[in-house]
């Protein structure tokens, strides 16, 4: 009997497709893949590093896997993805029970890890982070209708708060004819939706050619005949230009849908966190993105509780996230992170506070959503089965209005039709619950 390795990844999708890349790495050198990591011999924990709720996932879903190898369920645990990277020798010091910690460059090497583990070696292997292969092979993990596509990889923000540039080094894009292979090579086995992925989709190309070039990738992506859907993630304000919205607008496949992550808009707030613009400069370009993309739906993220955060400029941050109507938002509070700028500056706020405040942006941003989503009852929309929920007994999908997992799903019946997961429907909006929206299927197919 092959060698049973599986494989729990943690956190963002681009996270999520290094996993997909070393899968495709393992089952090409023989070995038995397994859904579930606990059934596995080797059982690989691709960790996310971001923020400490995500590090405590990390180490509390590690800590699981060394309890099933010390009941002898498992064979062998190693750590892989941001956390291993971020913590080096310390994991393995802490937790002398994994038998590997790898480094994001040494990704590649997953086949001979496996087979050192399994030789009885305990040890840590850290390549070149930026040597990180951005190209190859992947097992699609998400549902098969839909995959996500890593245009770069890296940051140069350097945003004060965060530690994605000490963890996944300079900004790095992958050749546009790569990322044109690849999708074709996605489309080609069945992908309907592709998303944009990056830390900064907007910065594409700079490195290569000099200047971004976003608005290009998307036009030649919108080219391949088997994709009904394209959706750009991670666009930051200071670099969306005309060109870019000309092409969102234009392309019947780019979903008019926009991921703009602000943080803030109180400018010396967003000084501190070494990111441009201010309150008056986001209002302009939103009203610029309505203006020239109609119906576009816009999603963004916010901080609260930042360091030196006063209550005044909080205010500032409610009243603008109120008036500006954002369809979609996710706040969070501030998490000061090792070795950034930002955990060593004065102000610090305490947790209660900072978790206070993100709730009360959530609770204002309820009350839009509720009112955005109770405008669609009765209008026919174009859904993407993703599933059957039994509990219901209704189907389930989403618009082109959300992105999967992070946005809300259209449950809805179809009492006369059998369908399939990645068909495309219209679905008749009869009432709101919270975030999604419930209907029922209209005669005709979207298809």
């Amino acid at each position: 009997m092959s060698l049973r390795v599986g494989m729990v990844s943690l956190g963002c999708s681009k996270n999520q497709i290094d996993a997909e890349r070393m899968l495709y790495k393992i089952k090409e050198a023989g070995y038995e893949l397994v859904g579930d990591a606990a059934l596995a011999d080797v059982s690989i924990i691709n960790t996310c590093g971001f923020i400490q709720s995500a590090k405590e996932e990390a180490i509390e879903t590690i800590l699981e896997f060394i309890e099933l190898k010390k009941e002898g369920r498992i064979k062998h645990v190693i750590i892989t993805g941001c956390l291993a990277e971020r913590y080096k020798e310390e994991i393995l010091t802490e937790i002398p029970e994994a038998d590997a910690v790898i480094g994001l460059g040494s990704n590649d090497d997953i086949v001979s890890v496996i087979k050192d583990v399994t030789a009885g070696n305990s040890f840590t292997r850290f390549g070149d982070k930026e040597k990180l292969c951005l190209t190859g092979g992947r097992i699609q993990t998400t549902l098969p209708f839909f995959a996500y596509l890593k245009i770069a990889e890296g940051c140069d923000n350097c945003c004060s708060y965060c530690a994605i540039p000490q963890i996944r080094g300079r900004f790095r894009s992958v050749p546009m004819e790569d990322i044109i292979a690849e999708a074709k090579t996605l489309a080609a086995d069945g992908v309907k939706e592709l998303i944009v992925i990056a830390q900064d989709t907007t910065r594409y190309g700079e490195d290569i050619y000099g200047e971004s070039r976003l608005p290009e990738l998307l036009s030649e992506l919108c080219k391949i005949d088997e994709l009904k859907w394209i959706r750009v993630l991670y666009c930051y304000p200071e670099r969306i230009t005309d060109k870019l919205l000309d092409v969102i607008a234009a392309e019947d496949k780019i979903v008019k849908y926009m991921d703009i992550p602000i943080q803030h808009c109180n400018e010396e707030i967003l000084r501190n966190m070494n990111r441009g613009g201010s309150e008056a400069e986001l209002r302009a370009l939103i009203t610029k993105i309505r203006k020239k993309v109609p119906g576009i739906i816009l999603r963004t993220t916010l901080i609260t509780g930042f360091p030196g955060e006063t209550e005044e400029q909080f205010n500032e941050l409610a009243d603008f996230v109120s008036e500006m109507r954002f369809d979609r938002l996710g706040c969070f509070p501030y998490s000061p992170e090792e070795d950034t700028i930002a955990a060593e500056m004065d102000g610090q706020l305490d947790d209660e506070t900072k978790q206070h405040r993100a709730d009360i942006i959530m609770e204002q941003q309820m009350i839009v959503a509720s009112e955005n989503n109770e405008k669609l009852e009765g209008a026919a929309l174009e859904v993407v089965v993703e599933g059957y929920d039994r509990y219901g007994e209704c189907y389930f999908g989403r618009s082109a209005m959300d992105a999967p997992d992070i946005d809300g799903k259209i449950f809805f019946m179809s009492p006369e039709r059998r369908l399939t997961m990645g068909d495309f429907v219209k679905v008749n909006i009869t009432a709101v619950m919270d975030y999604d929206l419930i209907g029922e299927i209209c005669d005709e197919s979207a298809q």
